[in-house]
């Protein structure tokens, strides 16, 4: 059956006459609540009044429910009942649900992975579950906790945090080199070059150093972990996100010929607005301290 919530009751009126028919007394139900004896027996007079109809009936300091008070009190035991039993339930499971984030594979692959054994060393009883998708997820919609999200940060629906730079940078294997650390504009351009497919920013990038990404002998992949690891292979110059490559490049795997240094687009923490568990907090602190 429908509910009309109109017709309803204000719920502090019905908890505070619930806490009344339950503990048997205003000072007790006051106590239970947190307020004071006037401000409950304020509520059960708005109550009486609005039903019409008498619900406790007062006996010098004592009191005890009339028959229509106790048919209501009743009513708001189980349903009260019901609903406390619910949110038990609901905090329960919560608790025990993983962290839900959804980021791109190669972010997860690249910056996430390497790092996620400093998190579990400090949260050992934290679960998480990564999502790795290129597409742009509805948190709310597709149950996530977090994204991290890669652009300007200025989604609306959400609040998006900086995590960490994504300016493109151009890096290649020490094989494909020779021994140079440096190319020049006109040696670029005669190289084998391993790029995304469909990113308009790569192509501005590569415009902006004075290449025409039309002319470049060039293979396209369609992921990042493909292009980093045909790079890693001697296959080509790649364009990415320092971000992506900061292993790589400490490592020795590949040497960086270029740095955009632009500050965006980036990586952000995005969130749904409005309070988050007590695990997707501790996920978001350390994430913040491991950028």
């Amino acid at each position: 059956m429908a509910i009309n919530w109109r017709d309803l009751p204000p719920l502090s009126a019905l908890r505070a006459f619930a806490a009344v028919a339950e503990l048997g007394g205003f000072s007790q139900a006051a106590r239970a609540l947190n307020v004071t004896h006037a401000a409950v027996a304020q509520q059960v007079r708005a109550l009486e009044a609005l039903m019409d109809t008498p619900l406790v009936a007062r006996d010098g300091r004592g009191m005890a429910l009339t028959a229509e008070g106790q048919q209501l009190a009743q009513a708001l035991a189980d349903g009260f009942g019901t609903i406390a039993s619910g949110v038990a339930a609901l905090r329960a499971g919560g608790s025990d649900r993983p962290v839900r984030i959804t980021l791109t594979a190669s972010f997860a692959s690249q910056w996430l992975m390497p790092r996620l054994k400093d998190f579990w060393d400090l949260h050992p009883d934290i679960a998480l579950s990564l999502h790795p998708d290129a597409r742009v997820s509805d948190l709310r919609r597709d149950g996530m906790d977090l994204g991290i999200r890669y652009g300007n940060g200025d989604w609306p629906g959400v609040t998006a945090r900086f995590l960490a730079p994504a300016r493109m940078a151009i890096a290649a294997a020490p094989d494909l080199l020779d021994g140079r650390e440096n190319l020049s504009t006109a040696e670029m351009q005669e190289m084998e070059w391993i790029l995304a497919r469909d990113w308009p920013e790569q192509e501005n990038y590569l415009r902006s150093l004075g290449l025409d990404p039309r002319t470049l002998s060039r293979t396209d992949f369609v992921n990042e972990e493909l292009s980093l690891a045909a790079a890693r292979q001697g296959l080509g110059l790649v364009v990415e996100s320092l971000a992506l490559m900061e292993d790589d490049l400490e490592e020795g795997r590949l040497i960086l010929l270029h740095d955009s240094k632009d500050r965006l687009p980036a990586y952000f923490i995005v969130t749904s607005p409005g309070p988050q568990r007590a695990a997707t907090r501790a996920f978001l602190k350390w994430l913040e301290s491991a950028a």
